[in-house]
This record gives C-alpha cells, structure tokens and sequence, in this order.
C-alpha cells in the first residue's frame, strides 16, 4: 500500500459540533402574552461559564514491541493482572505477547471454522468475560467458514494452561448471514454495565443495497446489547437486557442498542466515564465518529444510510434528519480512506493525555485527539501515525498500542 503524503504537524483543527438533531433542543418556550400592565424586565439570565481551556497535547510516536504476526486485527488485555496482551490474527488465531514476545502456540487456534478470503473477513473481534480470572470465558467474533456469516462464539480457558484456550469449549451465541464479504463490523466489548456489546457492518456491497442500516428489523448495521450470563430469553443463547430500547417494539430486533451505521470500526467505552465512542467507516466522502454519553437509554440512529457524517446520502439533498444523532467528528477523503477508531486514554504515562480520544486513519496514518467540552468537542491535529493500523488496543493498565496489518507488528504509543 503507497502511504500518502505526510501532512506534518498542522494548526489545531478546532470542531465544535453540538450533538443535537435540530436547532430546537434547549429552545426556551414562548413567554406569556404581553401584559397591558407595565412590568420591569425580567433580569438576564447569566451566561453559561466559558469551560476550561484544554491543556495542550504532547507528541505521540509509536515504538515496535514484537513483529511476525499475520495480519493482526486486534489487540487486548485480558483484564486478569496478568500482563499478557492477547493479538488476533485475521486468518483464525489468537496470539499471546508476553514481555514484548509472542509465544510460539497460539492461544486459540479456529482457522478450520473462519473464512478469511475477503479483506474484511477473518477473526475480527475478542472480549474477555469481566470476571474472565474467576470463570475463564471469553468471546470471538469471526465470518463463518460454512457460508461467512457473523459469529458471536463463547470459548473458555484450558483448565490446566492459562495460555491455551480448550477448543472443546466452543459454543455459538449468535450467527447472522451475510450476504458480501465486507462491513462485516466485528467488535466486541463488556459494557460498563456488565453487558456484551457487539458491532455489525450493514452487510457490504456500496452503498447500503440491503438497506440494513434504517432497518430494526435487521441487526446488521447496528450495535447489539446482550446479557450472556442471565438465564438465554426462549430461542436464543442469550438473554436480553430488560432496558433495551426497541425491546418489546413489533418488528424490531431485540438485540440493537443503536443503529444507522455503516461498518463501525472500532467502538469503545471510556474506562472512567463509561461514554461510549464510536468510530464509522464512510462510503466515498467522509469517516465519523459517533459518541454516545454514559447513561443514554440506548436508541440512537447513527443517520446512515441516510447520511454519510453531516451530509445527506440518501437522498443526495433535502434528506429528512429528524431523530438522527450526528458525528461529532468527521474528516474528508483528502486526509484518507477509512477510519479506525480507538480509545479514551486513561493511562497513567502520560497525565497530559488523559481524556482525549484517539482516531486514525489506515490509508495516510493521519490522525486526531478528539476531546470533549461540555456538549462540544475539539479534534486536535497530531502528526502523522504509521500506515496500515488495523486496530488500536488498551492493556489492563490503560496504556495504548496499535496493530498494523501490514507489515504486521504490535507497535505501544508513547509520548515524547
């Protein structure tokens, strides 16, 4: 893959955008009709307090922990103290880096039940259980090699080896057909509230032609929420959350949390607030991020595919955005090809981190600290990352790294 020229260190790129779906919200309501009785005038309400300016941001370059993984696609801690990190290998492996080397035998080896011929498909997501030190169960998420649909497998830890899992184990959640091999979505994650939360692409081919995206009745192109340790709801290996948004709604699937994206790639919660970021690959013109605050009732429509991030898709003009959560980010296919979204920073490394997000973009490296003030959010500018990050990852500590499907390597951000 060629890398694009390299923007350098630009000016801050400053992006308020409230995250409101009209002019309308917070609007005062009409007053009372003017009274033939002279009153004095109702004293001006004080203005809302200026926040805080936000510290600047330092430099951050990556440095290289270990090579010779096969196209990784993800990287994770297991949350078990253990130190491990644990990389997904697109082509049906897990593998595990210990003291910045990667152990010769995979952790989990499924090549047999995962096809990876597309570019978008292959082993894709991977969430350890939060309890994964006391009951050993963690989650994968994979195109199926009997027909690639979109698998949710519950598998656990070797009884006698913590570094290998029992294949043995194996227990399918959830399997949804797909008719293309690519917005196959992928992540996987444990909510602050305890629950599975999983993303899936609106199913390929351009533009939506399933029409997946505004359609509840179809999980695909949407973020699902389920409950994988309560007795599973009839007909199913899981139960559903009893404050799902669209449970119980006539025609809806009770699994979505929210909908209207295209391939979400990746999505993640802030480990101190619990706010949920949410990074969606565009079409032609424009990659977003969406954000979802701690404690929302679920329910969002991310606009696709009606919108591609502030700008109408489908129709091209005039479309109707009445109930549609808009991007608080965006950025032009001038400064890359497709977004992948990473994490708040909640490290201990570096204190002047804390707090911001970070995004990049796989063709140009391109990349953002995206901060948030009150209701509106500044994307900062940082000098270019490598290439080719297929993932970014936190270890139990916080701290960040990325994947870099070619040349394939594991790579931790530090500051300079």
């Amino acid at each position: 893959m060629v890398r694009a020229p390299s923007l350098g260190i630009l000016p801050f790129v400053i992006w308020l955008i409230v995250v409101a779906c009209d002019g309308t919200a917070g609007a005062p309501a009409p007053g009372p009709a003017p009274s033939a009785t002279a009153q004095a005038p109702a004293a001006a309400p004080s203005p809302a307090p200026t926040p805080a300016p936000l510290p600047p941001l330092p430099g951050i370059v990556v440095e290289r922990v270990a090579g010779g993984l096969q196209r990784p696609t993800f990287v994770t801690g297991a949350g078990d103290g253990s130190g491990r990190l644990f990389v997904l290998e697109k082509r049906g492996t897990i593998r595990i880096v210990r003291d910045g080397a990667v152990l010769p035998e995979p952790f989990l080896d499924i090549r047999s039940r995962v096809t990876s011929s597309g570019n978008e498909q292959g082993l894709l997501g991977l969430a350890f259980h939060p309890r994964f030190a006391e009951n050993g169960r963690f989650f994968v998420y994979y195109t199926a090699a009997d027909g690639g649909a979109n698998t949710l497998a519950e598998f656990r830890v070797s009884s006698t080896d913590p570094d290998r899992a029992d294949p043995a184990s194996a227990r399918v959640l959830l399997a949804i057909p797909d008719r293309y091999s690519n917005h196959n979505g992928g992540m996987l994650a444990f909510g602050p509230d305890g629950y599975l939360y999983i993303a899936l692409g609106d199913g390929g081919g351009a533009g939506d032609p399933l029409r997946a995206g505004q359609d509840l009745a179809n999980p695909l192109g949407a973020i699902l929420r389920i409950d994988v340790d309560a007795p599973p709801a009839s007909g199913l290996a899981y139960a559903i959350p009893p404050d799902n948004p669209f449970l119980g709604r006539e025609g809806a699937r009770p699994e979505i949390w929210a909908y209207g994206l295209r391939n979400p790639w990746r999505f993640s919660f802030d480990r101190q607030t619990g706010d949920l970021w949410i990074a969606d690959v565009g079409q032609n013109a424009r990659e977003e991020v969406n954000f979802q605050p701690a404690g929302s009732p679920g329910g969002q429509n991310y606009g696709w595919s009606i919108m591609e991030g502030t700008n109408c898709y489908r129709p091209a003009s005039g479309c109707d955005r009445t109930g549609l959560t808009l991007p608080v980010f965006e950025y032009t296919h001038s400064d890359g090809c497709s977004i992948t979204g990473g994490y708040v920073y909640r490290g201990a490394a570096f204190p002047a981190l804390r707090g911001a997000y970070l995004a990049a973009d796989y063709c140009t490296g391109a990349a953002w600290a995206i901060r948030r003030q009150g209701e509106t959010f500044r994307a900062d500018r940082l000098p270019d990352f490598p290439t080719g990050i297929s993932s970014f990852g936190e270890d139990d500590a916080g701290e960040l790294y990325i994947v870099r499907d070619q040349p394939g390597t594991l790579e931790r951000l530090v500051v300079r």
